[in-house]
């Protein structure tokens, strides 16, 4: 059944395509350099959603069960995210962008180094602590130069896998986010840096591309469950950017509908970004390499997409031994042990129903279906056991209502299935089983 869906995922992938416009600042990907299109001087926009869950499962997966999670029926509501974006342009190759993420409704956890005792040997102090939090997503300024060549300079997105590019709630099909890239790596994932930007080639010839200096991930934050998700720095003032991280994007845009793309992240020795310097300096350097390629194809009557991840982080032994040493008091968990390898892959069908239909005054649905596996255990060091109930195969199935452009309400179903062998002598892991509805918007409130 895996190979069936493997291959169902990478025959996807072959045929990619483009996302419906929103406030998305990943742009037309005709030409990247044309988001900025327009006589507007200043918009002012966002994104946003509200969700409701009822689950027949308990809350932690690995609170000492033999089982996973508990049979424990609850509900809950929520407002994820409420961003609010802006762009000014200075001038017409001058331009500055932002947004704001409000996420769970809360401020955050802030944490710094005891003062006096020096960064070497500094203990965690915790100022304050709630919820969710409020993070600037985006601040950059872009200079457009040419079609083939522009710069952005400031806080980024990142374009690793198919969400962090087209994060917003508009152009997934779920309730929430695909749990694969969710789990393994930061989502959205914002660093600052430097971006070089452009397209090149022309009709059945085009091509976008991407290519980033930004802060690297910090290795105190690499884990069991979320592997390198916790290694984004957004704990300090500061980043260290010691070593630096290097993306490379590209995506094949030469026939209307259709975009293939992929990309390339690489740290040469991610424990240069630690907070106290040398905490690293017994394993030699810690390379990280994740890399994906995605697609999606999107006509009149269909939208395809399709999505693989894998990653490699060096030293994965040594990086468990040295966390789990760490203060408690730190803002890591000591969640061991921290594998070197983890994938996820993913598969999407959407019908549009209203293309089918002779009335045009038929709502526009949009039935889904979608399929994913993840696992942030694929790969161990040797000594080291994986947990099977890190690996997760998923289906979830759905329909979007769209009664307009840049509004949806959605409602799907999703089961989980814990491991994929007998653990626990002859016992299964429990199955996780949900529905959720919710509602979303992005788009440009004022332009001007």
């Amino acid at each position: 059944m895996k190979r069936f869906f493997t291959w169902m995922m990478l025959g996807l992938m072959t045929i990619g395509g483009v996302y419906a416009q929103s406030s998305s600042r990943a742009g037309n990907y005709q030409s990247v350099s044309s988001e900025y299109d327009g006589d507007w001087r200043f918009r002012f926009g966002g994104y946003g959603e509200m969700l409701g869950q009822w689950k027949d499962y308990g809350l932690n997966r690995w609170n000492g069960s033999t089982v996973g999670n508990s049979k424990k029926n609850h509900a809950e509501v929520s407002i994820p995210r409420f961003v609010l974006a802006l762009d000014y342009k200075f001038s017409k190759n001058w331009i500055l962008g932002a947004e704001i993420e409000f996420e769970s409704g809360g401020v955050g956890t802030a944490y710094e180094l005891e003062s006096g005792t020096g960064s070497e040997n500094g203990e965690y102090e915790q100022e304050f602590e709630k919820g969710g939090e409020v993070a600037l997503e985006q601040f950059h300024i872009t200079r457009l130069i040419t079609r083939e060549f522009n710069v952005r300079v400031g806080h980024l997105v990142l374009p690793v896998g198919l969400t962090n590019a087209h994060h917003e709630p508009v152009n997934f099909f779920g309730t929430t986010r695909p749990e694969g890239e969710t789990t393994i790596f930061p989502s959205t994932w914002h660093e600052t840096g430097i971006s070089f930007f452009g397209t090149v080639g022309q009709g059945y010839g085009t091509f976008n591309y991407q290519a980033m200096v930004v802060a690297g991930l910090n290795p105190n934050g690499f884990s069991k469950y979320d592997w390198v998700k916790g290694g984004r720095q957004n704990f300090f003032e500061f980043d260290n950017f010691t070593s630096p991280a290097w993306i490379a994007r590209l995506d094949y845009v030469g026939v209307p509908g259709l975009r293939i793309g992929g990309s390339f992240y690489f740290i040469n020795d991610a424990g240069g970004n630690a907070d106290k310097l040398n905490t690293y300096n017994s394993l030699g350097k810690i390379p990280v390499r994740i890399w994906n390629i995605d697609g999606e194809y999107n006509n009149k009557y269909f939208i395809l997409r399709g999505n693989l991840i894998s990653g490699h982080v060096g030293h994965a032994a040594g990086i468990t031994r040295i966390n789990n040493s760490y203060s408690k008091l730190s803002p890591y968990g000591r969640k061991a042990p921290f594998a070197s390898g983890a994938l996820t892959y993913s598969a999407d069908l959407g019908v549009k129903v209203k293309s089918f239909m002779k009335n045009d005054k038929f709502p526009d649905l949009i039935p889904f279906a979608h399929y994913e596996y993840y696992n942030p255990h694929q790969v161990m060091d040797e000594g080291q056991t994986a947990d099977a109930r890190c690996q997760v195969s998923m289906w979830r199935v759905g329909l979007n209502w769209k009664p307009l452009p840049n509004l949806v309400v959605k409602a799907d179903y999703t089961t989980r299935q814990i491991g994929t062998q007998k653990v626990f002598g002859s016992t299964n892991f429990n199955s996780e089983n949900e529905f959720a509805i919710g509602i979303a918007y992005a788009g440009w409130f004022l332009s001007r």
